[in-house]
């Protein structure tokens, strides 16, 4: 029963938007969250707030990298890792052209 309160909580109308209350919807999604805007008994859109949704494509993303290294995994092969020294001397790169390096910083 929960979750149709919920539901029916995080449902608006399209005309409390015509009728000049979207300052109020507005606050309200920065507060408690997510609503669903109905028009004509129809889900039209949903508002978030822009932390939420950020946060909410940082997850997609998420999913998205983990996807790709979970495919990648399925053909790793053992025998064909080469060592980051062999990479750099198959690239001509030198101690001495890493040291000359500026720092890189990483996320």
């Amino acid at each position: 029963m929960m979750d149709m309160t919920n539901a029916i909580k995080n449902t608006i109308s399209i005309s409390l938007f015509n009728r000049g209350f979207a300052g109020k919807i507005f606050e309200e999604v920065k507060t408690s969250g997510a609503k669903v805007v109905m028009k004509n008994n129809t889900a039209e859109c949903v508002l978030l707030s822009p932390d939420e949704y950020i946060q909410l494509m940082e997850e997609v993303n998420d999913a998205r990298l983990l996807q790709v290294a979970s495919e990648r995994m399925t053909h790793y092969n053992p025998n064909t890792v080469i060592s980051g020294d062999e990479v750099f001397r198959n690239l001509g790169i030198s101690d001495v052209d890493l040291e000359n390096c500026h720092e890189v910083a990483f996320e």
